[in-house]
């Protein structure tokens, strides 16, 4: 593909884990481009994709295949920098290949003489000596950092980076906004909402998105089920949003088979557009995806997290919020009691996360910002 810079127009190569079906990181490579775009609208954006023609019909970019060392070498060699985020993208708890991956393609721009920054990124964990020990080899030598939360910023240090410029922003996903998604992408997988007969009220509609986890065991996945349906004895339909098919679609399913009462499971790859549309259009979410409680914040949907890893109680503290529970230990009790508050108080909930939302979608946007003044883009403020 031709990767040659546009003369006039700053061109910039993303790198993230995107073109593999996984709603939330498509989340962040949406809010990227409508961020880029939005301060720059001339940009010329590369991103490197495992499905590039897809890449590139949803986001109306050029796409390269990561894969292919020659296509990204030329890539980088024709920009003016490299982004690098955002997403869990420095971390080893998935294994040492993606770590190595993305500070690979980091390396190599700078062995070309390019501008890196890492945009928006959750850091860590980084647990193994060999990821930390290539950490602060080569992250502590990029140009610009900017982290999506406060214990980001801690283990940089921790590790040694010191050496580049450090900002504690917030999620690229926060530059979105409701309008951002078609609504009409939600009626092509929600089912009609029903009419209760005697009160006339519409059916409240609840979202769940959970992923495979080790950890995440038949016990704990029984909680959710019997709170499933505990909602759709109150009265609600129930949703299962899998973020990253097919994997999260299994264990959807494998909780919809504990329910009781009727499910719907969306059996389909999500873009980041109709993932952010059908949260939109819920009363509730239950969560352990990053992004689905991030969209549904973006949207002003009341939800509850569940925690499997660090980022989801970053996250929820920095709206104020605690998560209802480990994905490792779930108590029904505690769980059920979360859910009834957030239903009991769905106004004032909504109205201390748009406060939330409110301060954190200028960081966001800072992100992009930040990069383009590396780039020589903008002149810095």
């Amino acid at each position: 593909m031709n990767t040659a810079k546009i003369p006039g127009k700053p061109h910039l190569v993303i790198s993230g884990y995107y073109g593999f079906d996984n709603a939330g990181d498509e989340a962040i490579l949406l809010s990227l481009v409508t961020a880029f775009r939005t301060i720059c609208p001339e940009v010329q954006l590369t991103v490197l994709s495992s499905n590039p023609s897809n890449t590139a019909n949803l986001y109306h970019v050029q796409a390269l295949n990561r894969w292919q060392p020659g296509e990204v070498y030329r890539a980088l060699r024709e920009a003016d920098m490299l982004v690098s985020g955002g997403g869990s993208l420095l971390q080893d708890v998935t294994g040492l290949k993606s770590l190595v991956y993305y500070l690979g393609v980091v390396w190599l721009a700078l062995k070309l003489k390019k501008p890196v920054g890492f945009c928006g990124q959750g850091v860590g964990p980084v647990t193994s000596g060999i990821g930390r020990r290539l950490m602060k080899s080569i992250a502590d030598k990029v140009d610009l950092i900017t982290v999506r939360d406060e214990q980001s910023a801690n283990d940089l240090l921790e590790m040694g980076i010191t050496s580049p410029p450090v900002y504690v922003t917030a999620d690229p996903v926060f530059v979105l906004k409701k309008n951002d998604f078609s609504p009409e992408q939600e009626n092509k997988f929600l089912q009609s909402p029903h009419q209760d007969n005697q009160s006339g009220k519409v059916q409240s509609t609840a979202g769940i998105s959970i992923r495979e986890w080790s950890l995440f065991n038949e016990k704990d996945q029984l909680v959710v089920a019997k709170l499933a349906d505990h909602l759709s004895d109150s009265g609600w339909q129930i949703i299962f949003l899998p973020f990253h098919y097919p994997t999260d679609f299994t264990a959807c399913l494998r909780v919809k088979q504990l329910m009781k009462s009727p499910a719907q499971v969306i059996d389909k790859v999500l873009t980041a557009r109709e993932a952010g549309s059908i949260i939109g259009s819920l009363d509730l979410l239950i969560g352990m995806r990053l992004h689905s409680l991030i969209l549904a914040a973006v949207a002003g949907v009341p939800f509850i997290g569940i925690s499997y890893d660090p980022k989801i109680k970053r996250f929820l503290n920095q709206l104020g919020l605690h998560p209802a529970g480990e994905a490792s230990s779930l108590e029904y009790s505690k769980c059920l009691s979360a859910v009834n508050e957030v239903i009991s108080n769905q106004d004032a909930f909504k109205n201390k996360i748009w406060r939330a939302v409110e301060i954190l979608q200028p960081k966001a946007l800072l992100n992009a910002r930040l990069a383009l003044e590396l780039a020589g883009t903008l002149k810095e403020s």
